[in-house]
């Protein structure tokens, strides 16, 4: 008898990968990847044709069963991109491209729908976050303030994710995880909050148009006869409730009781750890999601990482090895140079308006190596802060675990662990996302079949942990991150009239 696998779909905003996962020998046996465009102009929007997600798909499944046997498959798990909204008929057609996570066109609707709800303190107190203009609420005005005819149409407003789900199934739902990126849900009860449901739209039909929720270890349902056929797949495949990509990618490194924290060094950089409760930040600086594991995910994102030391490598014309040297070359603290990194504005701490700022210029300090030891500083001192956050809701990481293109530096993991005080180590399996959509619908599919174990159980397992990455603090240059970190607050303070 073959070995069951399960396959985990990851689609993101720039493409899709999908792996197939052996579950008798806890191993990735194949993977595919499909990218895609997105659509932008200059006032912020960006837009994806839900289509796009589709096709990629189908040329990923193309490939993956080249090699694997689709008759092996048991289960399905989807991870998608966060507070995307895709707005769907009663006949199951999209209306029209969807509003991507990164749209900033709709802060007009952000405000409005702010001003009805009655300020940041209501919204916190229900959502457990402040209304971040790339959450789904404002798309959804946006939406129906500039589409009227299509808004008339509407029947359901899906996330990314529980779209790619419907086309699996043909079944309306959604998880707690997810939902609570939308703006309008309620993180106490894990359910709609009707008052910000009416905040975003007063006349009922977003209230209509909500998908039914399901609990996280519950499966949509089985794939559709029609995508079986195609790929040859058994009628019997299950497909998991699924999640956004934060949330299988804590999922995929383990993240699913107190203790870890996962750190993505991407472009942009996220923390988020598991709670067992909400968890609700009185500033508005913490995203107190649900967890697509039963719990809650509290997260932090910040929005200058590799982007700040691509733009410093590129400058000095220096390749990945080269530019890791120079950092390695200078000593912690960058002989005075401080770099707030704001290259794309900040979202934590919350400065939109700001921008890059070099500080503690001497006639002695410009070097190359200061100048980019400067910019991977910057960018993690940025991580610490959100680090704190975590720290100050008494989530206490007894290790981090890296993802992302930045965890690949060796001096960069050493300044992780400097910064933060903490020990970090990096996952075997790169794909975080898609393995943790796999390992969901293997809980999934066993809970469907009466077992009742913990999650923990199954990433126990298969989440290996690469030993060559684990770095732990040096104690002097921790210390020294100490003051260098005070002067980097003392720079934020001084940033303060770019906060609107």
């Amino acid at each position: 008898m073959a070995d069951p696998i399960f396959i985990g779909i990851d689609t993101g905003t720039q493409g899709t990968k999908i792996i197939a996962f052996n579950r008798a020998t806890g191993r990735t046996v194949a993977s595919a990847f499909a990218g895609y465009p997105v659509s932008a102009d200059d006032h912020g929007s960006r837009e994806q044709s839900p289509q796009l997600w589709i096709d990629a798909i189908r040329a990923c499944f193309r490939d993956i069963f080249a090699t694997v046997n689709p008759a092996d498959v048991y289960a399905i798990g989807v991870s998608g991109q966060q507070h995307g909204c895709v707005a769907l008929d009663a006949d199951g057609n999209v209306l029209r491209p969807a509003k991507l996570w990164c749209d900033t066109s709709t802060v007009d609707e952000c405000r409005e729908i702010l001003d009805r709800a009655g300020g940041k303190a209501s919204l916190l107190a229900t959502t457990g976050s402040d209304l971040a203009v790339g959450f789904t609420a404002s798309k959804v005005l946006h939406f129906q303030k500039h589409h009227p005819d299509l808004w008339q149409r509407l029947a359901t407003i899906f996330l990314p994710h529980d779209y790619i789900n419907f086309w699996l199934t043909d079944r309306r739902c959604m998880e707690a995880g997810d939902a609570s990126g939308t703006g309008y849900f309620d993180i106490h009860k894990r359910a709609w909050s009707p008052e910000l449901v009416r905040a975003v739209d007063p006349s009922g039909k977003l209230a209509a148009a909500l998908p039914e929720l399901i609990a996280a270890d519950q499966p949509v349902g089985k794939i559709r006869s029609e995508i079986a056929a195609e790929f040859k797949l058994p009628a019997s495949v299950l497909v998991s409730s699924g999640g956004g990509d934060n949330m299988m990618a804590a999922i995929g490194t383990g993240n699913v009781r107190p203790g870890i924290v996962t750190c993505s060094l991407g472009t942009s950089g996220t923390l988020f750890a598991f709670s067992d409760r909400p968890v609700t930040d009185p500033n508005g600086e913490l995203a107190g999601f649900c967890s697509s594991s039963g719990g809650w995910l509290p997260l932090i994102c910040t929005m200058n990482v590799t982007v700040v030391t691509e733009e410093i490598r590129q400058l000095l014309g220096l390749d990945l090895k080269t530019f890791d040297a120079h950092v390695a070359a200078a000593q912690p603290g960058a002989g005075g140079l401080r770099f707030l990194p704001y290259l794309n504005g900040e979202r934590t701490p919350a400065l939109p308006r700001a921008r890059g700022t070099l500080a503690g210029i001497s006639t002695t300090n410009l070097t190359p190596q200061n100048l980019c030891r400067a910019a991977m500083e910057g960018a993690t001192l940025g991580l610490r802060y959100g680090l704190d956050i975590l720290r100050h809701q008494n989530l206490i990481p007894r290790e981090i675990r890296l993802v992302g293109g930045g965890a690949k530096s060796a001096i960069w993991r050493q300044l992780c662990a400097d910064i933060f005080g903490c020990s970090v180590v990096c996952p075997v399996n790169k794909e975080a996302g898609a393995l943790g959509a796999a390992l969901q619908s293997i809980w999934c599919l066993d809970h469907a079949a009466g077992h009742t174990t913990p999650l923990g159980n199954y990433t126990d397992p298969f989440i290996q942990l690469d030993p060559v990455t684990r770095t732990s603090p040096d104690p002097a240059a921790a210390r020294a991150y100490d003051a260098i970190y005070a002067d980097y607050l003392s720079l934020n303070t001084a940033m303060a009239p770019w906060k609107s």
